[in-house]
């Protein structure tokens, strides 16, 4: 998953990037409203982390503006502001969330989840398809008996499959859902988690096929419709 860092702090988005590229999310960091836009310009996001206090503008200038073209991409709020009547402007105004400054990064890991499983309708960490089972929190999948862990790209390439099953992904959306722009990597590493996915769910009816010249889906075995080869 693909995360937009909106924050002027160069210390605190450094650590902040650094520690969520850790757990496997693809970050881009803009120091300003002006480089946010240019960002959500060239990429789609599935979760914004924004500061208040921007060099060019308010944070909930922004935050209002994207509510009012009715664009979804979750919002968490990084504030300093800890009066209760700030914190509920906040979340009238659109934002998912929000977290005080200081704050432990555990707790911004843990928010984030929490938003992207609301919005994905999740309640539990737990998702099931076919015989598959996906555990987020725990990063494990499960076929039968067979337990196996996940690395951090792998849980959220998995989280991606697990968001739309039956649903073609190509390539170049993948890559971009798990890789920043700072990140030089080629469709080459898509074919690497994908391969390290289907050893993990072997042995049950859940597949990640490979559509041939689109890209890739995750399909119940007696569900498959569509002509795949493996790469």
């Amino acid at each position: 998953m693909r995360f937009l860092l909106i924050e002027d702090n160069k210390d605190l988005a450094i650590s902040v990037r650094d520690r969520l590229a850790l757990d496997g999310y693809g970050v881009d960091w803009a120091d300003s409203i002006g480089a946010a836009h240019d960002c959500l310009a060239g990429a789609s996001y599935d979760l914004i982390l924004l500061d208040i206090m921007l060099p060019d503008g308010d944070g909930r200038e922004f935050l209002n503006t994207q509510r009012r073209k009715e664009i979804d991409t979750p919002i968490i709020v990084i504030t300093a502001r800890s009066e209760v009547s700030d914190r509920v402007h906040l979340l009238d105004l659109g934002a998912d969330d929000y977290i005080t400054k200081p704050f432990d990064f555990l707790e911004l890991q843990a928010r984030c989840r929490a938003v992207i499983r609301r919005r994905n309708g999740a309640a539990s960490n737990v998702k099931t398809f076919g015989d598959l089972e996906f555990d987020s929190l725990s990063a494990t999948v499960k076929v039968g008996k067979k337990v196996s862990e996940l690395r951090n790209r792998e849980l959220r390439l998995m989280e991606i499959f697990f968001s739309s099953p039956e649903q073609i992904f190509p390539k170049s959306q993948l890559l971009d859902r798990l890789f920043s722009y700072a990140e030089d990597v080629s469709e080459n590493a898509i074919e690497v988690y994908v391969g390290r996915l289907r050893q993990k769910i072997d042995g049950g009816a859940v597949r990640i096929e490979t559509v041939r010249g689109i890209g890739y889906r995750m399909t119940r075995h007696d569900a498959a419709k569509i002509r795949t080869d493996k790469p």
